[in-house]
């Protein structure tokens, strides 16, 4: 049975993950740009929701919606789609698909509709599914987080143990292209629980896959700064292709990076800086400007980590956005004054400084309003 996937740019790891499920489930997804009739499987962000709501209401078909946005707001989502898929995807689109050619009435668990919601059964073990290589050249090697940052909706949709898929399975993807790149939200905690690294694990898979020109750490696959070691460092440096390490500081202040749950310090990043350079690696920072109850003291320390972080490397900069199933979904952002805007303004034209740190919306939308990869 054909099923449609609305193509939104935003959406293609999703998309990716989920064909690979579907097709050993007997399904084809099959992209589309607008809404068709029979099946419409979308996946919605903060960003694109209000977009794509009227037409997935306005569909002619059978609609299902899932993603970030619509798992943490199902019962808002499901008044105007057919059905809601909270949480993770590969087993429960499958599950759901064969109800519908079916004319089954039963309600299956991790789906809400306006009727209500019934919980999820299952945990996705993700070397039951292929690896979405095939799609995008990315190979998905972990899921989940246990560090509960308060903005993050990681743990919230993937759960806060981390999974990992395991290295065969991960090499007979990688057999098939020749740069491997990962999907995982902290690469260095490949196959520990998230909290103490398992260094001999990562250096199993880099040997695994000798034949690849690895690149490991930078984006979608950034690190922790606590986790940037002389020795993970080391194991990059002799087994990877690229020179650049990427990983969340987030905030120059303490007070700020304790009420947000980061776990790390100020220090923690100005170390991690330093052994990236060190190590010869152009060391890539992102940063959060705008966290509610920011003050101008947190700021001014934000800027000035941000000064001694572009001396030596880069710094990617966001404005903060309260996404909805985070602690701090309801919070206001802090405005920015103008002396700091000029302060990233300068930083940008000299090319230490990325991102966009006035209006969050366009860190998603590219000029025709479709929403870029995040």
């Amino acid at each position: 049975m054909q099923v449609t996937w609305r193509d939104i740019r935003a959406a293609r790891n999703t998309y990716a993950a989920l064909s690979a499920a579907c097709e050993v489930a007997g399904y084809d997804l099959v992209p589309s740009d607008s809404s068709t009739g029979g099946i419409i499987c979308y996946s919605l962000n903060s960003i694109n929701e209000p977009r794509l709501r009227s037409e997935i209401r306005d569909a002619p078909g059978i609609t299902i919606v899932g993603g970030p946005h619509a798992s943490a707001c199902y019962r808002e989502v499901a008044e105007y789609a057919d059905y809601v898929i909270v949480g993770e995807g590969e087993r429960t689109l499958p599950r759901l698909l064969d109800a519908i050619r079916t004319g089954s009435s039963g309600r299956i668990p991790g789906v809400a509709t306006k009727d209500g919601y019934t919980p999820v059964d299952h945990t996705v073990l993700l070397d039951a599914y292929p690896c979405f290589s095939r799609i995008k050249g990315y190979l998905e090697i972990s899921r989940g987080c246990p560090h509960a940052c308060a903005y993050c909706q990681t743990p919230r949709l993937f759960g806060n143990r981390m999974r990992h898929r395991g290295i065969d399975a991960i090499a007979a993807s990688a057999a098939h292209i020749s740069d491997a790149r990962f999907v995982t939200p902290n690469a260095l905690a490949y196959g520990s629980d998230g909290r103490r690294p398992r260094l001999d694990k990562v250096e199993a898979l880099f040997r695994r896959l000798k034949k690849n020109r690895i690149w490991f750490g930078t984006f979608p696959s950034e690190v922790r700064p606590e986790w940037v070691t002389d020795e993970a460092l080391d194991l990059i440096c002799t087994y990877t292709a690229g020179r650049k390490i990427h990983f969340g500081g987030q905030s120059g202040s303490d007070r700020i990076l304790s009420m947000i749950r980061r776990g790390h310090t100020r220090s923690d990043v100005e170390v991690a800086v330093d052994r990236a350079v060190s190590h010869g690696l152009l060391p890539i920072v992102d940063m959060i400007v705008g966290f509610p109850g920011e003050s101008e003291e947190d700021l001014g320390m934000t800027i000035d980590l941000i000064r001694q972080i572009t001396r030596y490397g880069k710094v990617h900069l966001h404005y903060f956005m309260p996404l909805p199933g985070t602690p701090l979904a309801s919070s206001t952002p802090v405005q920015l004054p103008a002396s700091a805007e000029k302060i990233f303004g300068s930083l940008a034209l000299s090319g230490r400084l990325t991102g966009y740190w006035t209006e969050p919306e366009r860190r998603f939308l590219n000029p025709t309003g479709d929403t870029e990869e995040i």
